[in-house]
């Protein structure tokens, strides 16, 4: 019989060691925000597939459309031979990406790949080579953008040597000691010790960080860096990989600070579950490399484009927005009351943007040590109730939450009752 059990040991057997996974529980199904395993457990998602499933699982209007497109067409490769929905999702990204500027927009594969892409149009346009990153930072898994994330282990230990002219400086974090002033002030000590801005072709930022903790950049922050790039004539590059597309209480992170970025890199909850990435930026920069520099096989696939629009619909018909900004009030206030209780671990800073939301696990309430350790134990406990969780950070002691946002008012408190349990449970022993 197959279990959870004997599919672990196919996969140790059959899948490098390095393709790490969260849980060991196998799914066998899924709608909106719940899940089943192979043995027929249900789970509470909120995980949301790394924040890919922000529509849900099989949202039916999204399988609806993929459906409509099996039936006509899989493939061409759009180098070979273009199709309308590559067209009208860029005009409908065009339209919604933030700022005056006309925009144009790309179509690729995975987020690792906007990130590339971005980089050199950004190169291309500008004629320099270099590019400031952030620490806690995470962009992707291949060369170029593990080089750009500013986590070490696991991302990078063993993989170097990355590629030059790539600097970091810290992101704001001020509950561990960074203020938005000493993130500027490192920025200037770059351009002071490190390299010329000159030779800087693009600053990327996650408007709230993903892996790193979900930290939030400030509109003043990211107004500053607005300022500091149109000072040297440097792009600036939001990266919306996982903040994108309502997820925040906005269809781009990057819109509650009032910043016009240079370009938009996105992925995960674009297509609903269905691999597809892409970037949106200023016309006249987006079309900087010549015919044939950009570009994929996959690319833009005719499934990946029937979802998007898709998505896009249920964003709009759904009232997602708004429904981000109601679950973030909902989980931060229960999280709130649990800071204040004595029978939990202790519970540090708590924050959202939207429904982008986390909390940090300390070693006691008054102390500013990480907990990394009780992070794990909470997502392992949390698992065992039928919660799927997971933590982030670059001290491990983030705990996210990603749910879904169609996910109805009864599974988010069900949710969050699990959560509170496990909380309990490891505060016990």
């Amino acid at each position: 019989m197959m279990n959870n059990s004997s599919l672990t040991t196919r996969r140790d057997n059959a899948i490098p060691r390095g393709v790490a996974t969260a849980t060991n529980v196998f799914a066998d199904r899924a709608e909106n925000a719940e899940l089943w395993d192979v043995e027929g457990r249900r789970y509470v998602d909120f995980a949301g597939g790394i924040a890919v499933l922000n529509t849900g699982h099989r949202h039916p209007d999204v399988m609806a459309a993929v459906q409509q497109q099996l039936a006509r067409f899989t493939h061409t490769a759009y180098q070979v031979v273009p199709y309308e929905t590559y067209v009208e999702l860029a005009e409908r990204l065009n339209r919604l990406a933030p700022g005056p500027t006309p925009k144009k927009t790309l179509f690729l594969t995975t987020g690792a790949e906007a990130v590339e892409n971005a980089i050199k149009i950004a190169r291309a346009h500008t004629g320099r080579p270099g590019v400031i990153a952030f620490s806690g930072g995470f962009h992707g898994r291949t060369n170029l953008t593990m080089g750009l994330t500013g986590k070490v282990v696991p991302y990078k230990v063993g993989f170097g040597p990355f590629p030059g002219d790539i600097f970091h400086v810290p992101y704001p974090m001020p509950n561990h000691g960074v203020s938005e002033e000493d993130s500027l002030d490192a920025l200037k000590t770059v351009f002071k010790a490190d390299v010329d801005p000159n030779r800087i072709a693009a600053l990327i930022i996650e408007p709230v960080q993903g892996e790193g903790g979900f930290y939030i950049a400030s509109p003043a922050f990211l107004g500053k860096l607005r300022e500091i790039c149109d000072e040297h004539g440097i792009l600036l590059i939001a990266d919306e990989i996982q903040t994108g597309f309502a997820r925040t209480g906005k269809t781009f992170a990057i819109e509650h600070s009032g910043v016009e970025p240079d370009m938009i890199t996105m992925a995960k909850s674009l297509a609903g579950g269905f691999p597809l990435s892409g970037v949106v930026g200023k016309a006249h920069i987006m079309d900087a490399p010549a015919p044939g520099g950009l570009g994929g096989t996959y690319g833009g696939s005719p499934i990946g484009c029937a979802a998007a629009l898709a998505v896009l619909d249920v964003i709009e018909k759904e009232g997602l927005n708004g429904k981000a900004i109601a679950l973030g009030k909902k989980a931060t206030d229960r999280l709130h009351a649990l800071s204040n209780r004595n029978d939990v671990p202790a519970i540090g800073a708590v924050r959202n943007l939207g429904g982008m939301i986390a909390f940090e696990l300390m070693k006691d309430k008054s102390g500013n040590t990480p907990d990394p350790d009780m992070a794990k134990k909470l997502c392992a406990k949390a698992l065992e109730n039928g919660l799927i969780l997971l933590s982030c950070g670059i001290y491990g002691n983030t705990i996210r939450i990603l749910v879904p946002l169609t996910a109805s008012d009864a599974v988010v408190d069900e949710g969050l009752d699990l959560l509170e349990a496990a909380l309990v449970q490891c505060a016990v022993g």
